[in-house]
């Protein structure tokens, strides 16, 4: 049997996957055969499977560097219910239970083993490795070795020693995120210069992104969550700590399980907010960006944003932690003027290097022109990625309800000069007074009633000069002060605008009332099949419970709807579904052929009578 062969084999038979997706045949041949790789792959492509087939089909362990305890433990679960012999090391296991596993590793019980990379940079783990059979190195989330994201991981700059102690062993260093100052930082920190790179698609057209207006944006989530995701797991991202905790009391208030989660919360309590999160259905966590990062739960149906997101790498990676099991999913945004100034002002004000932060500052333009296109979203998405897209997904809110655009030419004069006019020392509060002639005691005691610009905006009402004054931001004519004030300056890009030598094209807004809630894309389940999806999620959480593992390790929603789809009534046609391999139709196949039958009987006997 060729290795490829022996590959395809044990994803059918043990994975219970038909066939390879992308360049995931690729890859495990590139590994199989002893090289090295650098893999980018979207969340939910199938990384995990281009490190755990050659490692099976290699004669050794596998080794498996992961940056989070919740997702070496997730994926060990999932691997032991496919009779894959795994195990994890890290700071959470007693001593005990260390040297068992150490013995199993010298003993060769083990297939896979996952380590932090602390514990794995251990002279002790180093000494331990150089006694085993080791069948390859897998870096996983590989980003965490760049200085510039805000997932670096310090102890990731030290695993280029993997390369000079154990230079024969192939190495496969994974991400779902790196743009190619990213990759390029990844390649030289881990060595991996003659490694092959496979870079998929990013594109995760079963995601629909939605970016929209704030106005209350509490009750803007809320009529999100109640119209589109009734029942439904999801993340809610916020900027602060103590916003996660407002809005998680909040969303309970309304009836809804929702858990705050941030890294000053007690260990305990962040790790119990994630157990539940996990293991239960329909639970909201509201979050800083401190979670996430390797939560392997597939089905997350909405990820929604608060608060601006930093960058559009940030972006992608959040949003990505939704619909990971392939079906329909929502990345959804209240962005509103606030954002900007306060983003703006945190990258001003911040004590990094000048360098970091010009980067910083082009990646949070890049994010905030994103917000205010006209265009498909998902075209400039992948774009930023510099991967060639068509112009029209169908599937954002810029394709579904095309986006009317205004000359806003005049609008933006008016309210550049409103900031010259008044020194650069006002913020956009202040500002509008000032265009819509407001008879106040702060105009009247900077003589701001005096001003050429003085009551020459009262054509615009008070939201119309906020959509302005956040556009101009966003497409960088003017910038917020450092000192921490809030006012705003303009750049020099503003200055062509004012001489009348550059035309200036916005967004018009539309009235929130006119804005269409439901993607067309967003009904999983038909109305008339909803019984048996209860009663299949049912069986699944009471086998997840006996065994204490999250109920997609049983089976994900994706083959719970092949169940419903395709309603198999053997054994050898529960088989041909996805997500079914032989370990889990012995240990599970004949409970859920149990509840589908009993479903066709009732079924039967409703439309009979």
């Amino acid at each position: 049997m060729t290795r490829m062969s022996q590959a395809l084999d044990i994803l059918q038979h043990t994975f219970g996957y038909e066939s390879f997706r992308g360049d995931q045949a690729a890859i495990i041949d590139e590994v199989v055969a002893g090289r090295d790789a650098l893999v980018l792959m979207p969340t939910g492509g199938g990384k995990s499977l281009c490190y755990q087939l050659p490692a099976l089909i290699r004669p050794g362990v596998g080794i498996i560097v992961s940056p989070l305890i919740a997702l070496m433990k997730d994926q060990v679960n999932a691997l032991l219910q496919l009779d894959i012999r795994a195990a994890y090391l890290n700071s959470t296991l007693p001593h005990d239970e260390v040297e068992a596993i150490e013995a199993g590793l010298l003993a060769g019980e083990y297939d896979l083993v996952y380590f932090a990379p602390e514990r794995l940079l251990q002279d002790r783990t180093l000494q331990l490795l150089e006694r085993l059979e080791i069948a390859l190195f897998a870096i996983d989330e590989a980003h965490c070795v760049s200085q510039w994201g805000h997932d670096f991981r310090v102890d990731y700059l030290q695993l280029n020693i993997l390369h000079e102690r154990f230079p024969a062993i192939p190495r496969i260093a994974l991400t779902a995120t790196a743009d190619d100052r990213t990759r390029k930082e990844i390649v030289t920190r881990l060595q991996l210069e003659q490694g092959k790179q496979f870079v998929d698609s990013f594109d995760r057209p079963n995601i629909h992104y939605r970016i929209t207006r704030k106005d209350n944006p509490k009750q803007q989530l809320l009529r999100f969550l109640q119209s589109e995701h009734k029942g439904d797991a999801g993340i809610v991202y916020c900027l602060s700590r103590k916003k996660t905790e407002q809005m998680a009391s909040w969303l309970t208030n309304q009836g809804l399980t929702a858990l705050p989660y941030h890294a000053g919360l007690p260990g305990n309590t962040r790790h119990a907010h994630q157990e539940r999160f996990l293991n239960e259905e329909a639970v909201i966590i509201v979050a800083t960006i401190a979670f996430g990062m390797g939560i392997n739960k597939p089905d997350v149906r909405f990820v929604a944003h608060l608060d601006l997101p930093k960058s559009i790498e940030a972006y992608y990676q959040e949003t990505g932690r939704a619909g990971r099991d392939g079906l329909p999913a929502t990345a959804w945004m209240a962005y509103g003027l606030e954002d900007v100034v306060k983003l703006r002002l945190m990258a001003e004000s911040s004590s990094a290097a000048q360098s970091h932060k010009t980067l910083e500052r082009h990646k949070l333009d890049a994010m905030l022109g994103f917000c205010e296109i006209d265009s498909c979203r998902r075209y400039a998405m992948l774009k930023y990625f510099a991967e060639d897209s068509p112009e029209h997904c169908g599937n954002c809110d810029t394709c579904l309800q095309p986006v009317e655009t205004w000359d806003a030419t005049n609008a933006a004069q008016r309210a550049l000069s409103c900031v010259y006019r008044t020194k650069q020392m006002f913020g956009v509060v202040h500002l509008i007074d000032v265009l819509l002639g407001k008879d106040n005691i702060k105009i009247q005691n900077f003589g701001h009633h005096q001003l050429s610009t003085y009551g020459i905006g009262k054509d615009l009402g008070k939201d119309a000069w906020r959509s302005v004054f956040r556009q101009l931001m966003a497409k960088g004519y003017l910038t917020v002060d450092s000192a921490g004030h809030g006012s705003l300056l303009l750049t020099e890009f503003s200055k062509p605008v004012l001489k009348g030598e550059e035309q200036v094209t916005f967004r018009k807004e539309v009235a929130m009332s006119k804005i269409s809630t439901i993607s067309p894309r967003n009904t999983l389940i038909a109305d008339e099949d909803q019984d048996l999806w209860q009663a299949l999620k049912a069986c699944r959480t009471l086998l997840a419970k006996s065994q204490g593992v999250p109920p997609y390790i049983i089976f994900n929603d994706a083959t719970l709807k092949e169940f419903i789809d395709h309603r198999p009534n053997t054994a050898e046609q529960l088989l041909r579904l996805k997500g079914v391999g032989e370990s889990k139709l012995e240990k599970y196949g004949e409970q859920f052929l149990r509840v589908l039958r009993e479903n066709e009987i009732i079924g039967v006997g409703d439309n009979g009578g």
